[in-house]
């Protein structure tokens, strides 16, 4: 099993229901703007049950799905099945079962990057720069507030990821910061976003 994800096999159900009560374009909307307009290659990095990847299909792309959680991965090749979304059984920081190299034109890690330690995040984010495309975009979103019992999570500063970016050879094009979309009020995230 992988770190960072104990606790969400046996919350699967749970989880899935959670996150298929959220709006695509609520989730993302401040970072909207970045995501590709025309048909494009695109890695959902913790997939979960599938939601994004879901509407980014919808939309006219293909889509990576690399999700590492089996029962997760499963709900979403279930409730999205897509000749257009491609489910992978994958983690960072490596993504091994991903080519060396490769051309997204976007990346999304939503909800992710807290799973990560120090070290996890600066080899993540190596690897990202290098499977993204030239041009292209790496959207994240980091969490701050409170870790739930029995998950392993990290509060990470924009300030870091930005340098851990900037150290990738990825520039930074925009941050933002917003409350909480399930309405948790302990909670706040940052978005950033880079591009090569």
């Amino acid at each position: 099993m992988i770190a960072g994800t104990v606790g969400y096999a046996e919350a699967a159900e749970v989880l899935a229901r959670q996150y298929e009560g959220l709006e695509f374009a609520d989730v993302h909307r401040d970072v909207l703007h970045l995501f590709p307009g025309g048909a494009s290659r695109i890695l959902d990095v913790g997939a979960g049950s599938g939601r994004d990847a879901a509407a980014l299909a919808r939309a006219g792309h293909r889509v990576v799905a690399a999700e590492p959680t089996d029962e997760l991965r499963a709900l979403g090749e279930r409730l999205h099945a897509s000749p257009h979304i491609e489910w992978v059984a994958d983690a960072l920081p490596d993504l091994p079962a991903l080519p060396s190299t490769s051309d997204f034109d976007l990346i999304l890690l939503s909800a992710v990057w807290m799973h990560l330690d120090e070290h996890e995040r600066r080899s993540a984010m190596k690897r990202l720069a290098v499977l993204l495309a030239p041009g292209g975009h790496i959207v994240l979103t980091l969490r701050h507030g409170p870790v739930p019992s029995g998950r392993r999570m990290f509060d990470v500063s924009a300030e870091e990821t930005i340098a851990d970016a900037n150290a990738a050879g990825l520039r930074l094009v925009h941050r933002g910061f917003r409350q909480d979309v399930l309405g948790r009020p302990e909670l706040r995230w940052s978005s950033l976003g880079f591009t090569c």
